[in-house]
């Protein structure tokens, strides 16, 4: 007998726990008779399937979300058609809602496991076993003895006589009793993100969230917990992401493992968490102050700034609580920070969104993720969707295309300045720039929608101009909307250029270098002498180290704060040297040293 758990990802460096923990849960049974395949939603149809079948299992149990839904959906009509005496099982947040539908409507698969699988899925598979022993055929495993075994398993719905059954629910498990599955596939994730669970359930009651659904949260005993970090830890993966809903809705238990991860950083591992900033207290802000950068990095879900808004989808957090402690965590300069907005909630019209945009813009988080209402099935926003009239796609994702609030035209808007904030703001590319740029305009929102408009008139959305075009693109904007300043951008370009890359050709559009090689030359002679400020490089020469750092002329103090006076007066310095070899860990930017040559 061979049960195979059939992942597709969205991506290569994502893995997916689940297929992994129901194999482990089953104990001895699941590593004699599961196996697991892993495949991506860029991958060919027709490569999946060729794999599926040379697998040859007597059942396959897809994990189903809905990033991978269609492709699944596209998958088993061809399956049954390649492999017709193998059961075809479904299981996952995107089937466990309407699993009664979907079996009515696709009558190749044999059932779907629904809500959580782990004890499901253990005797789903000792019922498999059992009937394959007492059948005297090598036919197709599904038989009426199996149909009549699986009435006694509670989780599944699946079809017997002519109807659809639906077996009782069950009690949540101990995470306690979930077995750590790293510490035996572990070195199949050693070029993968690393998604760890320490917790179950979410306290709130957000209305466009699955979790919303089950307010019981269940944690895995903090013995266990750090254990299996250290385990990670001692084998220096690269980052680890918490998957927990809301990571710090225990005070006592999140100072505990951010404290372990403090005491046993091994200065490699980046871990990921996912928290309501409005409830960290003054001890856990301390603790994340002391860390080193790059340790953690947090996710914050801010969603809107309209109060009414808000206590729609039942967000009763403290704004201004949120904003405060974002802020506090953003001054360290030692925590990577990553703030979501959605487009499309109830009463969010366009300009009530451009509001909440320029609220969350200036807490000045790394990454701004505009994201747009996805209404999930069986979320209480599905149940009301059509009393707040929005609509959204039929298939996956399930996106909003228009509600009471905002119009379908006014969404495509909001997805042309998303693609701005992707590829200026969250680029990271361009954060001086940026900040001097916004001084010419009503506020963010307003900059980046014009911003998108130039991008819509250049005909850039259709031909995507190149990453050091990106550039120049943004300096031909700031040069049409603020024209008296354009010197002052051509040099935050170039710096901002300079700071990712030491480039070995120099773009047109910042034009010649205001500093001449010979000063430049002379320069480099007198630090291989003095090693003044480069004694990293002890071992170069003035050649090497020309050709490993760079110098740049600069008529502007361009690294000083937007607002500031930055003329470069005399003795203040007239360039800037840039060492690669020692980049910001947040930020990746090289170091930066203002120089008189």
């Amino acid at each position: 007998m061979k049960f195979l758990l059939a992942a597709v990802n969205a991506k290569y460096i994502h893995s997916n726990p689940a297929v992994y923990s129901l194999r482990a849960y089953a104990g001895e049974v699941g590593r004699k008779q599961v196996e697991i395949a892993e495949y991506t939603i860029n991958m060919q149809t027709s490569e999946i399937l060729s794999d599926l079948c040379r697998r040859r299992p007597d059942a396959i149990g897809f994990s189903c979300y809905i990033w991978n839904w269609e492709m699944i959906r596209r998958l088993l009509p061809e399956l049954v058609k390649l492999l017709p005496e193998t059961d075809l099982w479904l299981g996952g947040p995107e089937v466990s809602f309407d699993a009664e539908e979907i079996v009515r409507d696709l009558p190749m698969v044999t059932g779907v496991m629904t809500g959580e699988g782990e004890d499901t899925f253990a005797e789903l598979l000792s019922c498999y076993r059992k009937t394959r022993e007492a059948d005297d055929t090598n036919g197709a495993v599904t038989s009426e003895r199996l149909k009549i075994q699986l009435a006694g398993i509670r989780g599944i719905v699946f079809r017997q006589g002519g109807r659809t059954v639906r077996t009782g629910e069950r009690e949540p498990l101990s995470l306690d009793r979930l077995p750590f599955y790293y510490e035996e596939d572990g070195e199949d994730f050693k070029n993968r993100i690393i998604y760890y669970e320490s917790s179950r359930g979410c306290p709130f009651r957000c209305s466009y969230c699955l979790s919303s659904i089950d307010k019981r949260v269940r944690f895995r005993s903090l013995e266990k917990v750090e254990r299996e970090l250290q385990f990670f830890l001692d084998r220096r993966v690269a980052q680890v992401k918490f998957v927990d809903r809301t990571f710090n809705c225990d005070r006592e238990r999140t100072k505990a493992i951010w404290k372990y991860l403090l005491l046993h950083d091994n200065r490699v591992t980046n871990f990921h968490f996912e928290i309501a900033a409005e409830l960290l207290t003054e001890e856990e802000l301390v603790i994340l102050a002391s860390m080193r950068p790059g340790l953690v990095q947090l996710e914050i879900g801010v969603q809107s700034a309209n109060p009414d808004t808000l206590r729609e989808i039942n967000r009763s957090g403290n704004l201004f609580r949120l904003t405060e402690n974002t802020v506090r965590i953003l001054e360290g300069k030692n925590v990577h920070v990553h703030l979501d907005l959605i487009a499309g909630l109830p009463f969010e019209d366009y300009e009530s969104f451009g509001r909440s945009f320029d609220t969350v813009y200036r807490m000045r988080p790394h990454q701004l993720q505009l994201g747009f209402l996805k209404v999930l099935k069986g979320s209480p926003i599905h149940e009301r969707a059509a009393e707040y009239g929005i609509n959204y796609t039929f298939f996956p994702p399930y996106e909003v295309l228009y509600s009471r609030w905002i119009s379908y035209e006014e969404i495509c808007r909001l997805k042309r300045i998303e693609e701005m904030v992707e590829l200026y703001y969250n680029s990271g590319q361009f954060t001086h720039t940026l900040p001097a740029l916004e001084e010419a305009f009503e506020g963010p929102f307003h900059m980046y929608e014009k911003l998108s408009l130039f991008y819509e008139e250049k005909g850039y959305f259709t031909a995507s101009p190149s990453r050091l075009y990106r550039y120049e693109a943004l300096f031909h904007f700031a040069r049409r909307h603020d024209p008296e300043r354009e010197g002052l951008y051509r040099e935050l370009l170039t710096f901002d250029l300079y700071l990712r890359e030491n480039l070995k050709s120099r773009p047109e559009f910042i034009g010649e270098s205001t500093v001449s090689r010979e000063q430049v030359r002379r320069f480099y002679r007198r630090e291989e002498k003095e090693r003044r400020l480069l004694p990293d490089y002890e071992d170069c020469t003035a050649a090497q180290l020309l050709r490993m750092t760079h110098v740049e002329g600069l008529s502007y103090q361009v690294w000083k704060e937007a607002g500031e006076d930055r003329k470069i007066k005399a003795g203040e310095g007239a360039a800037v040297l840039f060492d690669y070899r020692k980049r910001d860990p947040l930020t990746g930017d090289a170091r930066v040293i203002p120089i008189v040559l």
